[in-house]
C-alpha cells in the first residue's frame, strides 16, 4: 500500500474514532422549563479551565461537573439568580461572563470612561498653555541684557573660528 495513501487513512479513522468518543451529557429533566433555564445558564457560565468558554462548549471534567451541579440545582428548585451565587461562591466572579457591576467591578467597568472624560480635558487645557507659553516668548523678542550677551557670545565665537 502506498505510504501516502495509508497515511491520509489512519488520519481519517483517527479523526473519526476521536469525534465518536467525545462525550455527550444527558440529562432528564422533570419539565421542559427547567430544560430551558439550564440551557442558558451553561451557555452563560464561564469554565473556570478553559477561560473563554462556556460550560456548555467545554469538554473539560470540570466543566462537566459544572453541568451537573448546574442540572442538580435547577432540579431542585433553585433559582437562576441562587445557581449563579452558589458558583460565583466556589469560583469567584471569573465564572460569569458578565460580571456584576457592584463594587471592585464598577471600577473595571467606570474606570477607564472616567479616565478619558477627565484625560482630554487636562491634555486640552496643557496644549492650550504650551502654546500660548511658547507664543508670548515669541512675541516678547529679546531685552537689551539678552541682546548683549548673545552680541557677545556671537564675537566670541567668529574669534575662536578666526
Amino acid at each position: 500500500m502506498n505510504p501516502l495513501r495509508s497515511f491520509f487513512l489512519s488520519l481519517a479513522l483517527s479523526m473519526i474514532v476521536g469525534t465518536s468518543l467525545a462525550t455527550v451529557d444527558v440529562y432528564e429533566f422533570s419539565d421542559e422549563d427547567k430544560y430551558e433555564r439550564y440551557k442558558v445558564l451553561t451557555e452563560e457560565l464561564r469554565c473556570p479551565k478553559c477561560q473563554n468558554q462556556n460550560i456548555a462548549d467545554s469538554d473539560a471534567q470540570i466543566a462537566k461537573d459544572l453541568r451537573q451541579e448546574v442540572h442538580r440545582l435547577v432540579e431542585a428548585g433553585q433559582s437562576d439568580d441562587q445557581v449563579v451565587s452558589f458558583m460565583v461562591e466556589r469560583y469567584g466572579d471569573f465564572v460569569r461572563y458578565r460580571p456584576a457591576m457592584e463594587g471592585a467591578m464598577l471600577g473595571l467597568w467606570w474606570g477607564p470612561v472616567v479616565i478619558v472624560l477627565t484625560g482630554i480635558p487636562l491634555l486640552v487645557f496643557w496644549v492650550r498653555r504650551r502654546r500660548q507659553a511658547d507664543a508670548g516668548s515669541i512675541e516678547r523678542g529679546l531685552d537689551d541684557q539678552e541682546k548683549q550677551r548673545l552680541k557677545r557670545l556671537l564675537d566670541k565665537d567668529e574669534g575662536d573660528r578666526q
